[in-house]
């Protein structure tokens, strides 16, 4: 017997999340014209207030990463809301880093912000 209005997905984990820290999530603003990826380093605009890929050579105060995407996000067709981590453990090979940042180069100042990367640990 079937149910026609169930459906089901196969779940296919992502590994972003790396610990038992705990995680804060907000819901933020992110500007038009980007598609990311859920665990996009994001940097938030100081004159807008809105978040983008944090980008090292930017210079409008994005370039300082604060937050890592939640979810997947195209705002190709306008500003749209979405959630951001705040806080946790992330698998930094998870985690998309924009042009000029590595793992290496933000990871003090993301701990700082309870923002932990960690390298997975093979058995």
């Amino acid at each position: 017997m079937t149910n026609p209005s169930f459906t089901s997905t196969a779940f296919t984990p992502d590994r972003l999340l790396a610990g038992d820290f705990p995680t804060v999530t907000e819901s933020i603003t992110l500007a038009a014209g980007q598609v990311l990826t859920r665990g996009a380093l994001l940097g938030r605009v100081t004159a807008s207030g809105e978040y983008v890929l944090s980008l090292a050579a930017a210079a409008d105060g994005s370039q300082t990463p604060v937050a890592i995407l939640a979810d997947d996000a195209d705002t190709t067709a306008g500003a749209a809301t979405g959630a951001a981590y705040l806080s946790g453990e992330f698998n930094d090979n998870a985690v998309t880093f924009g042009t000029g940042h590595t793992a290496a180069t933000v990871k003090d100042a993301l701990r700082d912000l309870n923002i932990y990367l960690k390298t997975p640990v093979v058995a």
